[in-house]
């Protein structure tokens, strides 16, 4: 019985020992598959070709580290993203994928429009006021209050003038006499006393003294003032009425001053009321007034429109729409194409082989989805309409700068050279150390560098502590120095 005990364990423990044996074999085969992947993977591993800021990616490095310049690491550049340095690649059937449009910069003459707002006022130009002609009583004031709509002869006022009494018995008396100088001379009186013609005439033929005079618009409008109660006395040359005719009104406009260079009396003027939304009247600018509202930054544009049937009432807001064209040709682009970044404004420039260059331009103004080029781009060249904020974001990314506006493209025979200032710190063999102020066309800040020569004799003269002004190209392998001259006053 114990044999059979003894024999039964040593079966377990040699089943144990092929089993764990079995297990651990089995255990190392995927190890040993990963690691042979491994080996693999790192064998075919990319190497890069240098390293870079991504801040300032005009220079390069030769291995990785933290960036002199910020505190970042460095990041690797391979050699299938060198293909254009100063470009973003798009794949085309990505690019068609990411429903990327482009639009031509196109020349011609633009007709635009301009939506502004106005308010209807009273022409001021038709505008009548009614002084009395001598001294006298108001007897009668008629049914008028200011703001009246009245016609024209429309009575106002009955005004008794006691010295026309006087006046007209003479003339009476005189006129029986028969003496014709006399009468001429008495005829002369009533004119200088203030009446009128047709009082004058009434006289004559009646007979019969009219000391009264009866006050009446000259013109019809609004009666904007009535200064005259029953029983006052009034002064000659008194203002007692003042009546706004209303056959035309004035339209001002409030014009933005961005858009003023692109208005002239004459332009054509389309306006709706929301009074009365199916009516569209057509008018000109008549005027340009010569100050602008400080406030609002708006300069007033007057336009006259006719007003026969009496609806266009003074304080009426309006929608304005200011017909203009450009006199000469001019670049456009669709304005969807713009970037506007709030200092300036950008475009990502369509080159070759599906490559996209930002690219700052000037623009002019804004209308109906098309927005005028001023500078940066010529007839003919292609930008991104839709996606180039992609593009952008990507060459933000890569630290690619946009190509300023007064920095001209180089040439395949003469690079872009970019000037700055500085102190030499130290002159080695083929390089120099300078502390330098800012690069503007390669949003540099200054800083402390070490720079390649060009050419070795270009140090030939100087020494650790000169003020120099100095030129840089950028190449493959970082900024080299071009040129090297001393300051004004350096010995």
């Amino acid at each position: 019985m114990n044999r059979s005990r003894h024999k039964a364990a040593l079966l377990c423990c040699a089943s144990l020992v092929l089993g764990g044996g079995a297990g651990y074999w089995l255990a190392r085969q995927p190890h040993a598959a990963a690691t042979a992947e491994l080996t693999n993977a790192t064998s075919t591993e990319r190497k890069p070709l240098y390293w870079y800021d991504p801040m300032y990616p005009q220079q390069k490095f030769d291995g990785p580290g933290k960036s002199p310049f910020m505190d970042m690491q460095l990041v690797p550049r391979y050699a299938e993203d060198t293909g254009n340095d100063s470009a973003v690649h798009i794949d085309p059937g990505l690019a068609q994928n990411l429903g990327m449009r482009l639009a031509t910069v196109t020349r011609g003459v633009l007709a635009s429009q301009l939506d502004v707002s106005g308010t209807l006022t009273l022409n001021e130009r038709d505008v009548a006021i009614v002084q009395a002609r001598a001294s006298g009583f108001v007897e009668r004031v008629y049914a008028h209050a200011p703001g009246d709509v009245v016609t024209a002869n429309a009575p106002l006022a009955d005004i008794l003038i006691p010295e026309w009494a006087a006046a007209q018995e003479e003339f009476l008396a005189l006129k029986r006499s028969g003496d014709a100088g006399l009468l001429a001379a008495a005829h002369q009186r009533l004119r200088l006393t203030g009446m009128p013609p047709a009082l004058i005439a009434e006289l004559e033929r009646s007979d019969q003294v009219r000391p009264v005079l009866t006050l009446s618009s000259p013109i019809g409008g609004v009666l904007q003032e009535l200064n005259v109660r029953t029983g006052m006395t009034v002064a000659t040359g008194q203002t007692l009425a003042r009546i706004n005719g209303l056959d035309s009104v004035w339209l001002a406009v409030a014009v933005p001053e961005a858009e003023a260079g692109s208005i002239a009396p004459g332009q054509k003027v389309d306006v709706r009321l929301p009074a009365y939304p199916e009516k569209v009247l057509h008018g000109t600018i008549s005027a340009i007034l010569p100050e602008a509202d400080p406030g609002s930054r708006t300069l007033r544009v007057r336009v006259e429109l006719p007003n026969p049937d009496g609806q266009l009432s003074a304080g009426l807001t309006a929608r304005v729409s200011i017909v203009r064209s450009t006199p000469q040709p001019v670049l456009w682009l669709p304005s969807d194409s713009i970037i506007r970044t709030g200092r300036r404004a950008l475009v990502m420039l369509v080159e070759d082989a599906g490559h996209y260059r930002p690219q700052e331009v000037q623009v002019g103004h804004d209308d109906n989805g098309k927005t005028t080029i001023v500078a940066g781009l010529s007839e003919g060249q292609r930008v991104v309409a839709s996606g180039q904020f992609l593009l952008d974001s990507e060459a933000s990314l890569r630290g690619m700068l946009a190509r300023p506006l007064d920095v001209p493209a180089p040439s395949a025979t003469s690079p872009a050279l970019h000037e700055t200032e500085g102190r030499i710190i130290e002159i080695g063999a083929g390089s120099i150390t300078l502390a330098h102020g800012p690069f503007s066309t390669l949003g540099m800040p200054g800083m402390t560098m070490t720079f390649p020569l060009a050419t070795t004799e270009l140090t030939q003269g100087f020494q650790a502590g000169d003020s120099v002004r100095f030129a840089v190209s950028s190449t493959d392998t970082g900024l080299r120095v071009e040129r090297l001259e001393k300051m004004e006053g350096q010995p």
